[in-house]
């Protein structure tokens, strides 16, 4: 659709046009160490909604959903939806729960090391990194297979621009930056949203044709009530929710609101907006398979959408995709960065803040280059991603149980997490297999640790966990 050099220039003039307000706006403004972590209750309802909004929507949104519903149908895209919304509810509580016990935290592992100690510190700091690596390589290779489809741009030039732009204003302007920006890129993604719903629609047809076509090759997709739909809805709702709590991006936001009425606007709100988004998304797959369209079901949205679009709109899909992967990927960087800093200060207690945000610095652009390695390949990294969510489903009763039950011990915590892991991975799908066993791994991840741990709570107990301990435990980061 376009030349390669056409391409090029137009995705580093976007890139720009989203990295330099960034620096603009951090210019001069010499932030203490904290504020560049967490911006501690600075937001107000609106920004938390949109840069909660802004995160959630990466460039998967364009791959995911569709590609789910053109083998899991309705039920699919219900559960791949809900899975957006539901993480979005429950973290309102346990928000506000964190900001009572540590009103100077900064991150989610922080808490975990006040509340167990190393051994499920290391856990969960292990299951983070690992998740948040792999949802940053995702969104570069999301975006350089949609550059790819719109001209014969290299996949590593792309993830390149892509992350050399992102990189540039959130290592230097920290987490303020970042919900500023989000702001800026939400002014794009809405409205081209708009648009790209009303250009498939006319693409498509309208319903008529794809259902027709769905009611004759594959009616099965209709049906909300199919087994296969439902056992894939109830699989990915369940990684989507538990993985979604472990996202040291959102626990950022967390800190950074302005109260427990912020938080609750602003996740109600970006949930409930995210529902009908993921969810229309979902319906392109449906449109791919019920017109018979030739290509891969992972870029079932472009297949349906870029068969008769006008060149202004294809031009469009750069800075909204672009929009949508840095909005995402500054999130993930800048939760990447508090965890680093956090975690030196404890290990180096007698550097200067300065040199622990400069470390942290050379960290993240160390773990640049293999995320670019892996985006530069074009995998499909869905198989790590429920690689990555099935070990935040075994780790997330034991963390967040211990965030009200004083009786719930380290030993409890660990073993439980543990049972989680060894269940899940027994059944779990090996590379290249069919996921026939996909939903009863994440069963026995999610709820093995529950049996677990209550099984634990019988045996007799020593003193109570005193929660206020935690707050003492934080270390301050000041200057």
């Amino acid at each position: 659709m376009f030349s390669t050099s056409t391409a090029l220039i137009w995705l580093l003039a976007f890139a720009a046009l989203f990295a330099i307000p960034g620096l603009l706006y951090a210019h001069g403004k010499q932030d203490k160490l904290d504020d560049f972590l967490v911006a501690r209750n600075s937001q107000s309802s609106t920004a938390t909604l949109l840069t909660l909004l802004a995160t959630t929507m990466g460039t998967w949104i364009l791959f995911g959903p569709a590609q789910a519903a053109t083998w899991g149908g309705i039920g699919a895209i219900s559960g791949y939806a809900l899975g957006a919304l539901a993480p979005r509810l429950v973290m309102i509580p346990l928000g506000c729960r964190i900001r009572v016990l540590m009103p100077e935290g900064h991150t989610l592992t922080e808490f975990v090391l006040a509340r167990y100690g190393r051994v499920m510190y290391g856990f969960v700091l292990l299951i983070t990194l690992f998740y948040l690596f792999i949802s940053l390589s995702a969104g570069l290779t999301a975006i350089a297979r949609m550059v790819a489809l719109l001209a014969p741009v290299p996949l590593w030039l792309t993830a390149s621009i892509v992350m050399g732009a992102t990189l540039l204003y959130t290592l230097y302007g920290g987490l303020r930056v970042t919900i500023f920006t989000d702001r800026i890129q939400m002014l794009v993604i809405l409205p081209f949203l708009v648009l790209l719903i009303g250009f498939g629609w006319h693409a498509s047809g309208g319903l008529t044709p794809a259902v027709q076509g769905l009611q004759k090759t594959a009616p099965h997709l209709l049906n909300p009530l199919d087994i296969n739909g439902l056992k894939s809805g109830l699989t990915f709702f369940i990684a989507v929710v538990l993985t979604g709590l472990f996202h040291q991006g959102t626990w950022q936001r967390i800190f950074a609101a302005r109260d427990n009425k912020v938080i609750r606007n602003g996740f109600i709100l970006s949930g409930v907006l995210s529902f009908p988004i993921i969810f229309i998304m979902g319906l392109f797959g449906l449109a791919f398979v019920g017109l018979d369209l030739p290509g891969d079901g992972s870029v079932a949205l472009f297949s349906v959408l870029l068969s008769d679009v006008p060149l202004w709109f294809a031009i469009g899909l750069l800075p909204f995709g672009l929009a949508l992967i840095m909005s995402s990927a500054d999130s993930t960087i800048s939760g990447l960065t508090s965890i680093m800093v956090v975690d030196l200060r404890r290990f180096l207690p007698r550097l200067h803040n300065q040199d622990l945000l400069c470390w942290s610095r050379w960290l993240i652009l160390l773990l640049s280059l293999p995320v670019l390695f892996v985006a530069a390949q074009g995998y499909s990294v869905l198989y790590l991603f429920l690689l990555a969510d099935l070990l935040c489903c075994a780790a997330a009763f034991p963390v967040f149980f211990g965030f009200y039950n004083a009786r719930y011990e380290s030993y409890n915590a660990v073993l439980s997490t543990l049972s989680g892991l060894v269940a899940g991975l027994m059944i779990f799908p090996l590379p290249g297999a069919p996921v026939t066993n996909l939903l009863e791994s994440f069963l026995l991840a999610s709820l093995m640790p529950v049996a677990v741990s209550l099984l634990l709570l019988l045996l007799p107990k020593g003193a109570l966990f005193d929660f206020t301990l935690l707050a003492q435990r934080v270390r301050k980061l000041e200057g």
